[in-house]
C-alpha cells in the first residue's frame, strides 16, 4: 500500500538556474545533487517545514525517459508557462509576496482575496507558475 508522495517532478530548462531561484529566492532547501551514469543530474528542493515531500527540478533531455523529440516538445511548454509548480502555503501572502518581489521574483498577479484565501500567482525562472496562497481562516 502506498504510504506517502515523497517527491514531485517540476520540469525546468536549466537546473543551475531552477537552483539558484528555488533556493536563494524562494528559501528552498537542497535535498539530493549529484550525477549519476549518463549525466542524468538527480536534483531535489524542499520547503524547510515539510522535509518529507521534495520537488525533483529536473530537465527533460534525450536519454532513458525522453525521446529527443519530446524533450524538445516538454521544454517548449515549460518556456510557454503551460505547467505549474503547485502551491506554496505562506501564513501571511502580503508579506511573502512583497519579500520574494523584493528578491527579483516575477508575479503576474498579487495576493487578491479569494474564497479559500489570499493568492498571488508567479512564475519561476523557467516559466513554471505557481500559486502562492493563505488559507482562509
Amino acid at each position: 500500500m502506498i504510504q506517502s508522495i515523497a517527491h514531485v517532478t517540476v520540469y525546468v530548462l536549466n537546473q543551475d538556474e531552477a537552483l539558484e531561484f528555488y533556493r536563494d529566492k524562494l528559501g528552498f532547501e537542497v535535498g539530493s545533487d549529484f550525477t549519476v551514469d549518463g549525466g542524468f543530474r538527480w536534483l531535489t528542493v524542499f520547503a524547510k517545514a515539510q522535509p518529507d515531500l521534495e520537488l525533483v527540478l529536473a530537465e527533460p533531455k534525450e536519454g532513458p525517459m525522453f525521446t529527443k523529440d519530446a524533450a524538445e516538445k516538454i521544454r517548449a511548454l515549460v518556456a510557454d508557462g503551460a505547467f505549474g509548480a503547485g502551491v506554496f502555503e505562506t501564513d501571511n501572502c502580503q508579506k511573502t509576496y512583497e519579500e520574494l518581489v523584493a528578491k527579483g521574483v516575477e508575479f503576474t498577479h498579487p495576493p487578491t482575496e479569494q474564497f479559500y484565501g489570499i493568492e498571488a500567482l508567479g512564475v519561476d525562472n523557467s516559466g513554471n507558475w505557481f500559486s502562492l496562497t493563505e488559507r482562509a481562516k
